[in-house]
């Protein structure tokens, strides 16, 4: 496969209901995952290969994601959610406190880097929406919040 065809099984997988997909062909393979991010794997050296045609048919769409009737704080990137600095520590926050705009609320950490994840305005936390050590996504809903 050529990086327009991938580019392409892509942005079908994307659109598609599907949450895992695996193509192998001759020494080439790929396999993608939603929710978990991509993971392209080649086997061995790529040679000449005829073009695949994939048809991703979609499949009964189920939502994961919880519906929001408010407001709600999104993850700004790709990574995995920390309640608390360390394991062994109080959350930073808790269903009904009162966070001021800047307070640190959680930590996301993406490629062995820990961020700290600050409110963006003042809010009472009404529910956290994911659970420690989780995989987030970007714009991802980690927190149901009230804006004060």
């Amino acid at each position: 496969m050529d990086m327009k065809q991938i580019k392409s099984l892509l942005s079908d997988f994307d659109a598609s209901g599907l949450s895992k997909l695996k193509i192998t062909q001759e020494s080439f393979s790929i396999e993608l995952e939603k929710n978990t991010g991509v993971v392209m794997a080649p086997v061995g050296t790529a040679q000449a290969a005829a073009p695949v045609a994939v048809s991703v048919a979609p499949a009964a769409v189920t939502s994961e994601a919880p519906v929001l009737a408010g407001d709600a704080i999104l993850s700004p990137m790709v990574g995995t959610f920390y309640s608390a600095p360390s394991p062994d520590s109080e959350p930073f926050v808790k269903v009904g406190d009162r966070v001021k705009k800047g307070q640190v609320i959680a930590v996301l950490e993406a490629m062995k880097i820990m961020n700290e994840l600050e409110a963006e305005f003042d809010c009472k936390i009404l529910s956290v929406l994911v659970s420690d050590s989780q995989a987030v996504e970007y714009d991802m809903p980690l927190f149901a919040v009230e804006k004060l």
